[in-house]
């Protein structure tokens, strides 16, 4: 046993112990996998422990890879205490509260215009980020004070030092140019879109979280995602874009109409996008607190942390989305 262990070699046990897939885990931790694996043998080689079994089909944990599990939760744990103690704490409540609502018109709004009405003295700002990757690294910089997105999809050092609280399932749709094939249907079966190449911001450094969503969506399923694409900002960039490269996109059901599409919900199964409203660990402020209360508030009224029985979601997000703050 040795004097000490890395706790970066824990936190990349823990990943892929959760995915139990060494592929997905290392897009979580943004390293390649030939580096995680090297990383996985090295940590069974200081504990002299074999902590997963391999086969070209699957991976699973060994009995001492489950008994390690909790002990180094609690390493990571530690980290990031110490982390937030050193870290950011209470903010000056006079200052305004800067919101990310990730663009305009999504159910962001709502809750920032009910969390206004909780904390009339306190002043909230919205921004808009596009993608919570990109916010995090605003809040972490301490130039953003709150966003909402797919937590599970951030980073695990990221994840260490941001807390989060559940919000909404947001059930996924499809935008399709009003002549496609699909236009006329009320509901799209996620099967009919076998062949077809999705749009899901492959390439925009700041929405990586919503690219990985679709494709853990679409693996297996004979759906491809688009290539990178010009960002389209705005509902007239956005018609343009879509003319030129007329390829569907993964979207939200609230998402605003866009000129010449359609949006359609997706079905059997109905798939989710899990999101959170996520902040820096330790920030202490009156409109946060105000922001939090109006979230559970809106998510109680509208049911909208009821998962259907019909949902589909990745596991590690199933697993954050049952997590409170």
């Amino acid at each position: 046993m040795p004097a000490s262990l890395d706790p970066r070699l824990l936190r990349a046990f823990l990943v892929v112990a959760e995915e139990l897939h060494f592929t997905r885990a290392a897009a979580r931790l943004y390293v390649a996998q030939q580096a995680l694996s090297r990383d996985i043998r090295r940590l069974e080689r200081e504990l002299g422990a074999e902590l997963f079994v391999r086969t070209t089909r699957q991976v699973a944990l060994t009995a001492r890879g489950e008994r390690l599990v909790p002990y180094a939760r609690r390493v990571q744990e530690a980290q990031d205490a110490l982390l937030t103690a050193f870290g950011r704490g209470a903010a000056d409540p006079a200052r305004p509260l800067l919101v990310d609502l990730n663009s305009p018109g999504l159910v962001f709004d709502g809750i920032l215009d009910r969390a206004r009405e909780l904390a009339p003295d306190s002043e909230l700002m919205a921004r808009f980020e596009s993608g919570l990757t990109g916010a995090a690294a605003e809040m972490l910089a301490g130039r953003l004070d709150a966003s909402f997105g797919r937590y599970a999809g951030l980073e695990p050092a990221v994840r260490g030092r941001l807390a989060q609280q559940p919000v909404r399932y947001e059930p996924m749709a499809i935008i399709l140019p009003e002549d496609h094939r699909l236009a006329e249907r009320e509901a799209v079966p996620l099967d009919e879109l076998a062949g077809e190449t999705v749009y899901a911001g492959a390439g925009n450094p700041r929405t990586p979280e919503w690219t990985d969503l679709a494709h853990r969506l679409f693996e297996g399923r004979g759906i491809e995602v688009a290539p990178p694409a010009p960002l389209a900002v705005g509902a007239e960039e956005f018609r343009r874009i879509m003319a030129k490269y007329r390829n569907p996109v993964l979207a939200v059901v609230d998402f605003p109409p866009m000129p010449g599409c359609v949006l359609r919900p997706l079905v059997d199964p109905v798939p989710l996008s899990p999101v959170s409203l996520v902040w820096p660990k330790g920030l202490v402020h009156p409109g946060l607190d105000a922001l939090r209360e109006a979230a559970a508030t809106l998510a109680s009224e509208y049911g909208w942390l009821r998962r259907p029985s019909n949902g589909w979601i990745p596991a590690p997000d199933a697993h954050v989305m049952l997590c409170r703050e």
